[in-house]
């Protein structure tokens, strides 16, 4: 009998590359796209007379980003980075471990997209309402206000479900990743058989198959007188 997760369990993953190589390419991306986020949010913060942005064009009153939300936005920013640098250096050097923090990180952005898309689900208005605080130059403001309620939860429904079915492949992928670094780790531990006299190192299992096969003794042939 196959229990489910090894029915599910690959190695490959999209473009027919190993999940390890996927993984690393993952989290290469992710560093690289919240580089560039902090990037722009610690420009912001050098000059902030040229990147503060108020809502005033959104006709409100208050500030849109002020220095604490940035601030906080950059720390988590650096903090993204960090995990997505454990998930590469992980899959690298084949420690499972370090590949953890980035998919509980998956896990959690998944669910708060879940939310949304049931947030949307139990209150259609808030699209509307959502609209009308868009600026009065946004393209094609007026025709997407025009449609129906039903037809816009609709469009966000299955922009939302295309973005989750995407997230839920990342997220099998980087588990696949998990484990097969992780059964790769526990068949490379080196066995200790002991017994009352001795102790007997044993190779691993991979090694030991890749030994060729010594030849065994001649024949013992009697000796006649």
């Amino acid at each position: 009998m196959i229990s489910p997760w090894d029915r599910w369990f690959s190695t490959s993953c999209c473009l027919c590359c190993h999940v390890r190589t996927g993984t690393i390419i993952l989290g290469v991306w992710y560093m690289l796209i919240n580089a560039v986020v902090l990037l722009i949010l610690l420009t912001a913060l050098s000059d902030p007379d040229q990147y503060h942005l108020t809502s005033a064009e959104l006709a409100n009153d208050l500030d849109v980003m002020d220095d604490a939300n940035m601030c906080i936005a950059s720390a988590i920013s650096l903090l993204m980075i960090l995990i997505c640098g454990m998930a590469t250096y992980g899959a690298y050097k084949l420690r499972s471990a370090w590949i953890i923090p980035f998919f509980c990180y998956q896990i959690f952005d998944f669910a708060l997209n879940t939310l949304v898309a049931v947030s949307i689900v139990v209150y259609p208005n808030t699209i509307q309402d959502y609209l009308q605080q868009l600026p009065e130059n946004f393209p094609y403001k007026d025709e997407i206000a025009a449609l129906s309620n039903v037809c816009l939860v609709l469009i966000v429904l299955l922009f939302i479900g295309c973005i989750l079915a995407f997230k839920a492949y990342l997220i099998a992928c980087v588990w696949n990743c998990y484990r097969y670094v992780t059964s790769r780790g526990s068949s490379e531990v080196l066995l200790y058989v002991t017994t009352n006299d001795t102790t007997v190192l044993l190779p691993p299992y991979d090694d030991g198959l890749g030994v060729p096969v010594k030849q065994g003794p001649p024949p013992y042939n009697t000796a006649t007188a």
